[in-house]
């Protein structure tokens, strides 16, 4: 049995990642949550990962960590990761692999945390950018491909690695186009994302660091965690 290491779910939008492939297209695995610790994870998450981070799976002795590692070590054994079509297919690699390595501003100033909603103080040009170019990239895979997902009829890894992405944009409120929206909200629709929704409403862990940069991106308007624990 596979086992997928991840951090909590309010936060690890690259968890999500390979959290959603697998279950998405019912890979059998087990989850092993590991909640971020104040001051950095190292030494614990060295335990089972190599680089000290999350995602990390374990299958069979291996060791596999990154989440487009673990997605290339899927579609070994399941086709099903990447489209069928070989130019979808191309297409969805490209795609995936932008959004491993681009979109800085995205990131630093929209940091993840599922169940917040948050009223920025402003978009900056850099983040501005970046989604211009996350709705052009939306945009041209639905239109070449057909939809509804990005790469075409069947949810594939690409799909996967926007998925934080929609929860950023509900988090943060940000402008997109209605297209891009409406790929946002099929997203949503999935039972995972539903899912993994929840489960992150009901996350009794903290990380301040992570919270005050959340604070310092705009105004919290709404915060549906549940109340601060120290959990199971």
């Amino acid at each position: 049995m596979k086992t997928l290491y991840i951090a909590n779910k309010n936060y690890s939008s690259w968890s999500l990642r390979p959290w959603l492939l697998m279950q998405v297209l019912e890979i059998p695995f087990t989850e092993q949550i590991r909640p971020l610790i104040e001051g950095g994870c190292w030494d614990e998450y060295r335990e089972f990962s190599p680089n000290g981070r999350v995602p990390c799976l374990h299958d069979d002795g291996r060791v596999i960590w990154e989440s487009l590692a673990i997605t290339e070590y899927l579609a070994e054994d399941y086709p099903a990761v990447w489209p069928q079509d070989a130019d979808a297919r191309a297409w969805a690699r490209c795609a995936a692999a932008e959004m491993h390595a681009g979109f800085s501003a995205l990131r630093n100033e929209c940091p993840l945390c599922c169940a917040i909603r948050v009223q920025k103080h402003a978009i900056s040009p850099a983040l501005q950018h970046d989604l211009d170019r996350m709705d052009e990239l939306w945009n041209e895979g639905l239109d070449r491909f057909g939809g509804p997902f990005v790469a075409g009829q069947a949810f594939s890894a690409a799909d996967a690695f926007f998925a934080p992405v929609a929860f950023r944009v509900q988090t943060y409120q940000l402008p997109m186009s209605p297209s891009a929206m409406a790929y946002v909200q099929r997203l949503f629709e999935l039972k995972p994302m539903q899912g993994w929704y929840a489960a992150a409403l009901e996350e009794p862990w903290r990380e301040l660091s992570h919270d005050r940069e959340i604070e310092d991106s705009g105004v919290i308007i709404e915060d549906l965690r549940a109340p601060a624990g120290t959990g199971d």
